[in-house]
């Protein structure tokens, strides 16, 4: 059964355009009342959080309406980042988490994200349950068996603590100076205290939201202004966060990016020699030298569909304990069940003070491939197996010699068809994408 609302990350969208309006959140909060509300795990109880723009106040209300009309009772965590929502749904034993947030997309657009009582992303069939009562006539528990709101004390300070124990007894950060840049978004309360009470000097950059400046020229898709400020700074590096808080960028040094693929190897190549490292999932997007640079050390790798999930279950499969994107969202299973930027960069940071070796220098035993993507705007769906966008593809690998990838994906969120290449040498890289590129523009006309 097709999933109605659910995408691969929950729901998401325009604000004020159908699903993203106030009276379906209304009604998604009541059927997810009743979906949980029945179940046997956890207290009655679903946590409720948000990331910083504006439409959350207005999603929150009407997801908190709904949840209580069927009989549940709400924890309202207000401000926090998306993978401290999961953390907290296991602490309190809750039967649910929601998020009301668009990640890295601009304010405009909003959204929402479920976590089950276990702290990971629902199950395709409990999604489909919650569509099920979508279709269904709202109704009202009785008065006596309404749910009841409750605000969740110190929240922020639960997971500023959580995060700070999953490093080693007696840890810190001292002699680091660090630009911490929050995208206006959920972490603008928790990520600079976490830093700090481990020792080191923080300068805070995009910490002030209002509601409209979330993931606005910074953060972790818009690293600019995190590297320039790293430079004036003469800071050891820089750490950007996406809106919600679930993926890290990081800025060494030099104002050099260090993207997630070159922070999951970092990570893997520390746990390699530390004691060793089990698997470490990636996507089809996982740029071709981290696979050839865990190759060389022995530490077995995978590809999955792009979507944290995917990556999850992976290593979920194999029963591995790392994996990511090249976005930045890193998960470590042994620590958290979501991806989460700051643990993510807490992990990078204990690789670096345990080897006393910049993140300049411990990103060089990854060779980068060079990697070009280009977006072709869709009107209709295409066939990508069409003659001449093979044959284009065909002739692109030919020329790579098996020193490089092609790949065409259609996108999960935008109507357009990403077509990327990789291979050593970034002219060539370029030319070729371009090429075929054009065959799908062809074929779409």
């Amino acid at each position: 059964m097709s999933r109605k609302y659910f995408g691969t990350d929950g729901i998401r969208g325009r604000v004020g355009d159908h699903p993203v309006t106030a009276d379906f959140m209304l009604k998604l909060g009541w059927a997810a009342g009743k979906v949980f509300g029945q179940r046997q795990e956890g207290l009655k109880l679903i946590l409720l959080g948000k990331d910083t723009r504006v439409s959350g106040y207005m999603f929150e209300s009407a997801l908190q309406a709904g949840i209580i009309s069927a009989g549940v009772d709400v924890g309202l965590l207000g401000p926090m980042p998306t993978p401290a929502i999961a953390y907290l749904t296991t602490a309190f034993r809750a039967q649910a988490g929601i998020v009301v947030s668009a990640s890295h997309n601009p304010y405009w657009d909003n959204g929402i994200k479920f976590f089950g009582h276990d702290g990971f992303k629902l199950p395709d069939e409990i999604e489909l349950q919650i569509e099920e009562y979508l279709e269904l006539p709202m109704d009202t528990s009785e008065s006596r068996d309404l749910g009841r709101a409750n605000r969740v004390a110190d929240a922020a300070g639960r997971y500023i603590e959580f995060c700070k124990g999953t490093l080693p007894a007696g840890f810190a950060l001292k002699g680091l100076k660090l630009v911490i840049d929050c995208a206006n978004g959920a972490t603008y309360h928790v990520a600079p205290s976490v830093f700090r009470e481990l020792g080191a000097e923080v300068v805070e950059v995009a910490s002030n939201p209002d509601g409209i400046n979330i993931n606005e020229d910074c953060g972790s898709t818009r690293p600019s202004l995190l590297q320039q400020t790293v430079v004036d700074e003469s800071a050891d590096m820089g750490i950007a966060f996406d809106g919600d808080g679930d993926r890290v960028m990081f800025v060494d040094h030099l104002g050099e990016i260090v993207d997630g693929d070159e922070l999951l190897f970092v990570i893997a190549d520390y746990r390699q020699r530390k004691g060793g490292c089990s698997g470490v999932a990636g996507t089809l997007m996982t740029n071709f030298g981290l696979e050839l640079a865990l190759k060389e050390r022995n530490i077995p790798f995978v590809r999955t569909k792009v979507g944290d999930r995917y990556v999850i279950e992976a290593m979920r499969d194999n029963r591995w304990k790392l994996g990511g994107e090249s976005s930045g969202h890193i998960v470590c299973s042994d620590l958290t069940t979501t991806g989460d930027g700051v643990v993510a960069a807490l992990q990078v940071l204990q690789a670096m003070k345990d080897s006393d070796d910049s993140l300049n220098h411990l990103k060089q035993a990854m060779q980068k491939f060079p990697q070009v993507m280009i977006n072709v705007a869709l009107q209709e769906q295409i066939d990508l197996q069409a003659p001449t966008i093979q044959q284009a593809v065909s002739q692109a690998e030919a020329k790579l010699s098996g020193k490089g990838r092609v790949l065409l994906r259609p996108s999960g969120t935008e109507p357009v068809i990403r077509v990327m290449v990789e291979g050593e040498n970034s002219e060539q890289v370029d030319n070729l994408a371009k090429d075929v590129a054009r065959a799908v523009e062809q074929a779409v006309v």
